[in-house]
Parts: C-alpha cells; sequence; structure tokens
C-alpha cells in the first residue's frame, strides 16, 4: 500500500499535537482560531482531545 500524499491531517485524528507547527496550522484552520486560542482551549478543555477542545471551543 502506498502513502497518500494528498492527505496531509494529522496521524492521530483525535488528538491534538501542540508541539508539531504543521498539526497547529491543521487545527487552527479546522477550527478557525488562532494558535494561542487552541493552546488555551486544550488548556482550558483539560484535555488535547479533539472532542473537547471542539466542545470548548463551541460554548
Amino acid at each position: 500500500m502506498s502513502d497518500n500524499l494528498t492527505d496531509r491531517g494529522p496521524r492521530d485524528r483525535s488528538r491534538i499535537a501542540l508541539e508539531e507547527d504543521w498539526e497547529m496550522r491543521y487545527w487552527t484552520k479546522e477550527f478557525g482560531c488562532t494558535p494561542e486560542q487552541l493552546r488555551d482551549a486544550v488548556h482550558k478543555a483539560g484535555s488535547n482531545s479533539v472532542d473537547k477542545v471542539r466542545e470548548y471551543l463551541n460554548k
């Protein structure tokens, strides 16, 4: 099986890796927020779970 080079999303789409610049770019675009807002949301949600961060940002 070959790698799909058109799929540029995170490897684990259930978690947000704040230490990876390319993941920060992906998730800020996905959520329509700034990097600072994303970091704050992960901190305040108490988890890097995509579902928990999405829930926090949609409040």
